[in-house]
């Protein structure tokens, strides 16, 4: 075994387990994390030798828990671009704002990132039936990446998810189980699944390294930021797990050296008709599951999210905050973003720019900070929720009158509006 990757280490006990398919302490129940020997790293990977790998996740594999690369399953993840929303930043008042646009990953969402490594690891184990339970985004992309490594894959998704993400999650070929109620009811089933077939469910028993995958969003960030941090980066949460991820990254990249002492505020966003993580931090009380979620966020409608107290303790270790748009905030954020800087997201993707809003309000964001927004799925994912959002479109006769007609009847009323 590689020695920079130490094995796997319960965080609530320190007992360390070897790289197998164990995500839960088996003495104290705590999720176990990849244990790293930074000393080692530091040896091996340096800001001039990044400069001459490819602009993927994989730029990045000495902080990633893969020892065989040639058991690495890509579809090139990542290597997303950074985008600086000048139009944004005027119109909301603030110093400088990014959006680290993960639309444009291979399925079009950040879920290519730990599905690539988790399937990685899968196969580095020797396991070649793999699958998941999802609300939608990581069923494509476990898919996609079963497909390329020419895996069985099985997946359980709520039965009344979207249409358009089981279409892009079926034409691979895979087995697609709707389960009736909710996502924390497939996640259930996935589990006992796990257990009797030992099939390798990326985010169940998989889910140590599987979650190290969403690492390389943060490691770009920075990098492409000139490794200068930023003061705040929001994200949206369903499980929780993707908020942890960053702060794990971001602590990599302190104890390689890579950024000076990480005080980035982190802040999570989920949707108001599905909030447990937010109302918990909110109100200091335990985790209470929400048994019906009742949001067009249907991406992030996890009512027991896995890692909540672990994305409750990062919140307040950086001084972020928990913020819960309602869905009609979370809808005129998806058409700002379109409208301003041309970047088309789903729901889940435009929640931190509404969650930002909320914050610059509220005077949690002041205006002469710089702020990173995740946007992390593109507005195809939810195809039938953002179709709602759109005006009908006017028909009119083909000549110049009818068209002129039309554009003084456009300005007039843009007229009486102002």
């Amino acid at each position: 075994m590689s020695k920079r990757i130490i094995g796997l280490e319960c965080p609530e006990c320190g007992i360390i387990y070897p790289q197998e398919l164990t995500p839960i302490c088996k003495e104290c129940w705590g999720p176990l994390k990849i244990k790293y020997d930074y000393e080692i790293i530091k040896d091996k990977i340096s800001k001039e030798k990044l400069k001459n790998r490819p602009f993927n996740q994989w730029r990045y594999i000495e902080l990633l828990p893969i020892e065989d690369l040639t058991k690495i399953i890509s579809l090139n993840d990542g290597g997303t671009p950074l985008i600086r929303c000048k139009n944004l930043e005027t119109e909301l008042g603030l110093k400088e704002l990014y959006v680290k646009n993960d639309t444009i990953n291979p399925t079009l969402s950040f879920k290519d990132r730990p599905a690539s490594v988790g399937i990685s690891k899968c196969n580095e184990l020797g396991i070649n039936t793999v699958g998941c339970a999802s609300t939608g985004n990581l069923a494509a992309s476990t898919a996609a990446h079963a497909a390329k490594a020419g895996f069985p894959c099985y997946i359980f998704v709520p039965a009344n998810i979207e249409y358009s993400k089981i279409t892009q999650t079926a034409i691979h070929g895979v087995n697609i189980i709707g389960v009736n109620g909710t996502y924390d009811a497939a996640n259930q089933l996935g589990i006992l699944a796990a257990e009797v077939f030992k099939w390798g469910l990326l985010n169940i028993n998989v889910r140590p390294y599987y979650t190290e995958g969403s690492k390389t969003i943060a490691f770009e960030t920075c990098e492409q930021l000139n490794w200068e941090s930023p003061d705040n980066i929001i994200i949206p949460m369903g499980s929780g797990a993707l908020l942890c991820s960053v702060n794990r990254a971001l602590i990599d990249l302190y104890k390689i050296g890579f950024i000076e002492k990480n005080n980035i505020k982190i802040s999570g966003a989920q949707p108001s008709g599905c909030s447990p993580i937010v109302t918990s931090k909110n109100t200091k009380s335990d985790i209470f599951p929400i048994e019906n979620p009742d949001t067009l966020t249907k991406s992030l409608a996890i009512g027991n999210p896995a890692s909540g107290y672990e994305a409750i303790n990062v919140i307040n270790s950086t001084n972020g905050c928990a913020i819960a748009p309602s869905d009609s905030e979370i809808t005129d954020a998806i058409k700002l973003l379109a409208k301003r800087e041309g970047i088309y997201a789903e729901p889940a993707g435009a929640i931190p720019l509404a969650a930002l809003i909320n914050l610059i309000q509220s005077g949690d964001i002041s205006k002469d900070e710089s702020v990173v927004l995740l946007v992390t799925g593109n507005g195809f994912k939810a195809h039938q929720t953002v179709t709602n959002l759109i005006s009908e479109i006017p028909i009119i006769e083909p000549t110049l009158d009818a068209l002129e007609k039309y554009t003084n009847k456009k300005e007039a009323i843009a007229f009486a509006k102002n």
